[in-house]
């Protein structure tokens, strides 16, 4: 199974392990991304992210298939939040079921890398004294 979002809503992590819910699978890994109150020795005073949202969706799905496929996981839920986000918001859930734990950790970690290299989701960071965008893409 997966599920993949994109919403200007906040995230809950609660609904996302709803989602995957499967009694098959005994491992269960989760990464939660939020937003820091600093970056680059900057205060951080919120995050702006914004996407190309039908291309973000296929490409988390991709993501998805390709860790079903190299680490044969059952269930995958990615959500990313897009819109204004404050320090301590979460924008981005993965959350990754398995039968074995070894299974669920490379997966999610699969996952948030991918996402970061690949999907077309933009950060500008918005400081105290300035703004930068956030190279999606290094």
């Amino acid at each position: 199974m997966i599920e993949v979002k994109i919403s200007a809503d906040e995230l809950d992590i609660v609904s996302c392990l709803a989602i995957s819910k499967d009694l098959e699978s005994g491992g269960i890994a989760s990464f939660i991304g939020s937003v820091r109150n600093h970056s680059k020795g900057k205060a951080v005073v919120r995050l702006d992210f914004e996407c190309y949202e039908a291309m973000a969706i296929k490409e988390m799905r991709k993501i998805a298939e390709a860790a079903i496929s190299k680490y044969a996981v059952r269930n995958i839920v990615i959500q990313h939040r897009v819109g204004t986000l404050y320090p301590g918001e979460v924008a981005v859930i993965i959350v990754v079921n398995d039968g074995h734990r070894d299974s669920v950790f490379d997966a999610c970690r699969f996952i948030i890398d991918s996402l970061k290299q690949t999907v077309p989701i933009w950060k500008k960071e918005i400081f105290e004294n300035g703004e930068e965008w956030v190279s999606a893409h290094p």
